[in-house]
């Protein structure tokens, strides 16, 4: 299966931290060879980075900040068969972890796509930071060549790096770090009137890979006023991941700005 969006993820919920939602999902999107780049970061300067709706979701003391590089197909609201040249495109994200009580989650500082469809109708109905960049992807001997370079009003940031699996696929031991970083099944952020929100989406348990990546240039984070740390990321790989969506609800405040 390349394209074709696998459908039998939805009869598989055993793994799920908590149950799906019971209404219908809205969207589907396949993950294509993905690179997670994690670096561990102070939770004191990245609490002043993400409202104060969110907890910071910290492992072992720590913070974590991932710049994550992966092509998209299959992007499509349900029920609509994908479109050349708007459901298919590269995007790339700068997120770190939070939590509203029990439910562990994703905040997004940045995200670039190859699609102005996308990054306009994800501004629109999501408010979330959205960037449309100039991005190319090919698969070389050394692996998936992947470059990001964005040029907006004041905010530049680039990405140029090669990076490849190295070893089989496994997936993640629940309490482990590689769990930690991946098994998300929520994404939050703020809507255009503050108020916050949860996003619900489903996928297979991740099936991932130690990776290695040469990583050229790396302005991402730093776009968004985050140094990372003179330190080799964690770095994991994923050949594909299907998911499912469903509309933002809101949430209750765990703490107020």
């Amino acid at each position: 299966m390349t394209d074709g969006f696998n459908r039998a993820i939805l009869d598989d919920t055993r793994h799920r931290p908590w149950p799906m939602p019971e209404r219908p999902w809205l969207m589907t999107q396949t993950w294509l060879d993905l690179l997670f780049a994690h670096w561990p970061v102070d939770p004191n300067g990245l609490r002043q980075k993400v409202p104060a709706h969110f907890e910071l979701d910290l492992f072992e003391g720590r913070a974590w900040v991932g710049v994550v590089p992966f092509s998209m197909t299959n992007v499509a609201p349900r029920g609509v068969p994908s479109l050349p040249g708007v459901s298919a495109f590269p995007e790339l994200n700068v997120r770190t972890y939070v939590r509203v009580a029990d439910r562990p989650g994703v905040f997004f500082f940045s995200l670039d796509a190859g699609s102005r469809v996308a990054v306009q109708t994800a501004r629109l109905l999501l408010h979330l930071p959205y960037y449309v960049a100039t991005m190319s992807v090919a698969q070389t001997a050394d692996g998936i060549q992947y470059r990001c370079q964005r040029d907006a009003a004041g905010n530049v940031a680039r990405f140029d790096a090669v990076y490849a699996p190295t070893g089989p696929p496994y997936v993640p031991v629940a309490g482990s770090l590689e769990y930690f970083l991946t098994e998300r099944y929520c994404l939050y952020n703020l809507d255009g009137h503050g108020s916050p929100y949860r996003l619900e989406i489903h996928h297979p348990p991740w099936q991932v890979q130690s990776a290695s990546a040469d990583i050229a240039v790396n302005t991402m984070a730093e776009a968004t006023g985050i140094t990372l740390p003179p330190v080799a990321p964690v770095l994991h790989f994923t050949k594909r991941q299907d998911m499912v969506a469903w509309a933002p609800e809101r949430v209750r405040r765990t703490a107020e700005p």
